[in-house]
């Protein structure tokens, strides 16, 4: 079986290379928040955090005053 690759050259505008930074940006942040909380959850109490918990504390994060940026990064998304 023969397998083929491809590479693909990106030249974003200004505008979505903004877009994007601030997109990895985010997903960082959330992500690792995520993975602190179950990796607490998992060796400090032997528990287990799934997706639904996870959203919920995306929900709350989002209230907090530090990270008011996700959700009108959130918001932002869902405009375009």
């Amino acid at each position: 079986m023969t397998q083929k690759a491809f590479k693909y050259r990106f030249y974003p505008t200004s505008e979505q290379e903004t877009l994007l930074k601030m997109t990895m940006g985010c997903a960082r942040l959330v992500y690792n928040r995520a993975l602190a909380a179950r990796t607490e959850a998992w060796y400090e109490h032997s528990r287990r955090v799934g997706y639904s918990e996870t959203s919920t504390m995306l929900t709350s994060w989002k209230k907090q005053e530090d990270l008011q940026f996700l959700n009108e990064f959130f918001s932002l998304l869902n405009a375009k």
